[in-house]
């Protein structure tokens, strides 16, 4: 498996990649802006941050305007996976049984979750 650690991001450096997935292409005075808003930040921590993740090949900063290098599903499979490994010990069945424990789901939920299973064995199989 690919090095995913580009794609883990701490919580701040999500909400701030968020803004952009949501709002790209957007020009890097209004995602300033935009952070303020959404997150508190100043315009120094906004463009600290945006830097770091520039680096790291998640964002990019072209002539004063941020789009994505890296897409959000992307980020969220890495994350989701190393909160598996993490905790369950790579175990998925673990990890579900403890979502379930805590969390009822609808028929509806429960019926997507079957085909997505269905349709994840038959790539594997």
């Amino acid at each position: 498996m690919a090095d995913m650690t580009p794609l883990r991001l701490a919580e701040g450096e999500y909400r701030f990649a968020c803004l952009v997935w949501d709002n790209e292409p957007l020009p890097s005075g209004q995602l300033v802006q935009l952070a303020a808003a959404a997150l508190g930040w100043k315009k120094s921590t906004t463009y600290t941050v945006l830097k770091k993740l520039c680096e790291r090949g998640v964002l990019q900063n072209q002539g004063g305007t941020v789009t994505s290098r890296v897409a959000k599903a992307a980020v969220q499979c890495a994350e989701s996976a190393a909160i598996v490994d993490k905790t369950f010990g790579g175990s998925l069945p673990r990890f579900v049984a403890a979502f379930l424990s805590a969390k009822p789901i609808s028929d509806a939920e429960a019926a997507e979750i079957r085909a997505l299973l269905d349709a994840a064995h038959r790539e594997e199989g």
